[in-house]
């Protein structure tokens, strides 16, 4: 994938280059603009007719992800487009190939090319009641190309080693290698009642995990008391 980043550090936009022919794959609703470039949506299923729809209602419910797919691709060499993610934060570029895949976190995917794909794959009941990250399903990578992801403020990567444990907040969990294991519990007390904390994912295993520097939830809860009220 070749794209520049624009705009200030903590918005950026990611603007894409596509030569005549070339295809991306977007997160529904993250266009900017774009020049030379055919922009198509689809359900976000493999299977055709009622199959499909009930496959992309069903995935959206149980993971958080849209029930489309957008599609772009360059009309002419010179082709662009522009995209962006819905909360301001930076935009890091990703590597998939053969042994290099990936988990996003619910809202994490904002683009990829077009050979790269990726599965929803189980997390077990357990971890969809007692977290955040995707529902009943993850999104994984496969495939070989750049994938683009956005986060909320900067985006981090930790290194976990196979003596070492790594404790993350579950609202700061972006991306990690599909190669580490994971479990989703509290922090402490009930459900952090005694320390302020929640839930977080401990990561076992060898490989990296990506975090975001902000929470969104935290950010919400601080703003609650000034936001206006039916009453006044």
């Amino acid at each position: 994938m070749r794209f520049v980043l624009s705009g200030d550090s903590d918005c950026p936009i990611a603007r894409i280059a596509l030569g005549y022919g070339e295809s991306v794959r977007i997160e529904s609703g993250s266009m900017v603009y774009s020049r030379a470039v055919e922009i198509a949506g689809g359900l976000n299923s493999r299977k055709k007719g009622l199959g499909g729809v009930l496959g992309a209602i069903g995935r959206s419910i149980t993971s958080g992800e849209s029930m489309f797919v957008t599609t772009a691709t360059g009309t002419a060499d010179g082709g662009e487009i522009a995209v962006a993610p819905p909360i301001p934060g930076k935009i890091v570029e990703l590597t998939v190939d053969a042994s290099s895949r990936y988990c996003l976190n619910t809202g994490a995917f904002l683009a990829c090319d077009g050979t790269v794909d990726y599965t929803m794959v189980s997390q077990g009941i357990s971890k969809a009641l007692f977290g955040n990250t995707g529902g009943l399903f993850v999104m994984e990578t496969n495939g070989a190309g750049s994938l683009l992801v956005s986060a909320f403020g900067d985006i981090l990567a930790l290194d976990v080693v196979p003596a070492e444990p790594l404790v993350v907040d579950n609202e700061h969990v972006v991306a990690w290698d599909a190669t580490l294991d994971y479990r989703i519990e509290v922090a402490s007390g009930m459900f952090g009642f005694t320390t302020g904390e929640g839930l977080v994912n401990t990561f076992t295993g060898a490989g990296r995990v990506y975090i975001q520097t902000r929470n969104l939830a935290n950010l919400a809860q601080a703003m609650h008391p000034y936001l206006p009220t039916a009453s006044n």
